[in-house]
C-alpha cells in the first residue's frame, strides 16, 4: 500500500472528508486529492501532522517495516553499484525505479545523486543535494551531499555557493574504516583495511593531479612534472595490488596511461 492509499484508507476509517483532512492541515482539497490517486506526495514537513491527525505512528502511516525496507534497499544499492560505471543510464533506471516504491528514502536519493554527470545535470543535482543536506539523518549521506552539492556549483561557476557548501563539510582525522582496522579482529577489521586501503589510494592520486594542476597555474611546471612523476610511481607500485571480497584492485591501468599523457603535455 503506497502513502495515498495509506490516507485514504485511515480518513476513511475517521469518516472525514478529503475538505475536512485539507482544511486541518492548512491545504487545499485538491492536494489531498491527488495524494489519494498518487498524483503527488505530501510534503515531507506535513507527515506528522498527518500521522498525529489519524492517531498513528509514521511508521504505521508509511506501512514501515524499517529493517525490511533497510535489507530491500541494500540490495537496490548492490545492484545499482553494478552497472554505475559501466552503465550510468542502467544504473539511474535502477534507483528511480526503486524511489517509486520507497519516495524520499535518503540513501536511494544519495545514489541518484551520484549518478548525476556534472556540468550536464549540475542543476537536477544541486535540487536533491540541498533537500538530502537540509533533511539527511545519517551524518555519511550528508556529508556526501554537501560534497556533491558544492561540486555542482563550481560546475555551473558559481563559486561562492560552491565554497558555502565546502565550508559545511567537516574536519575529520581518523576515519570508522580506521579505526576499525586497528582496533577490531579478524574478517572485520580485515575488511576495514582493505577499503581503507582503496579509499587511501584514490585520494592520494587525486590529489597529486590536482596538486599537479595548481602548479601549473603558478608557473612551478617542474613541481608540476615531480607529482605526476611520484604518480606514475605510484600506479606502477600498485601492479599487484590483489583484488578482495570487499573491494577490487587498485590497479588501473588507465591511470597510469592518462598519467604518461599528462606528463607529455607538459
Amino acid at each position: 500500500m503506497n502513502l495515498g492509499e495509506k490516507i485514504k484508507l485511515l480518513r476513511k476509517k475517521r469518516g472525514v472528508s478529503q475538505e475536512h483532512l485539507a482544511e486541518r492541515l492548512g491545504i487545499s482539497f485538491q492536494a489531498v486529492s491527488k495524494w489519494e490517486t498518487g498524483a503527488t506526495l505530501p510534503d515531507v514537513a506535513l507527515i506528522p501532522a498527518i500521522a498525529s491527525f489519524f492517531g498513528v505512528s509514521t511508521d504505521e502511516l508509511f506501512d514501515f517495516d524499517v529493517y525490511g525496507i533497510g535489507k530491500k534497499v541494500d540490495a537496490v544499492v548492490d545492484e545499482w553499484k553494478k552497472y554505475l560505471d559501466s552503465n550510468p543510464e542502467k544504473a539511474e533506471e535502477i534507483i528511480r525505479g526503486a524511489l517509486e516504491t520507497y519516495p524520499g528514502n535518503e540513501v536511494l536519493l544519495n545514489c541518484l545523486l551520484s549518478s548525476l554527470q556534472l556540468p550536464e545535470r549540475a542543476e537536477e543535482a544541486i535540487e536533491i543535494g540541498r533537500q538530502l543536506a537540509e533533511n539527511a539523518e545519517d551524518d555519511a549521506v550528508r556529508i556526501e551531499a554537501y560534497c556533491i552539492t558544492a561540486e555542482a556549483y563550481r560546475a555551473i561557476g558559481e563559486k561562492a555557493m560552491c565554497r558555502e557548501y565546502v565550508d559545511k563539510i567537516p574536519e575529520t582525522y581518523n576515519s570508522s574504516l580506521y579505526v576499525k582496522a586497528h582496533l577490531l579482529d579478524g574478517e572485520e577489521s580485515f575488511e576495514a583495511a582493505v577499503k581503507e586501503k582503496c579509499l587511501c589510494f584514490e585520494h592520494l592520486v587525486r590529489m597529486l593531479i590536482i596538486l599537479s594542476d595548481r602548479y601549473v597555474e603558478r608557473g612551478e611546471r617542474d613541481n608540476a612534472i615531480k607529482s605526476l612523476e611520484t604518480l606514475k610511481k605510484l600506479a606502477e607500485a600498485f601492479r599487484d595490488d590483489p583484488a578482495s571480497d570487499y573491494t577490487t584492485s587498485c590497479y588501473d591501468p588507465e591511470l597510469f596511461e592518462s598519467t604518461e599523457q599528462k606528463l607529455k603535455s607538459l
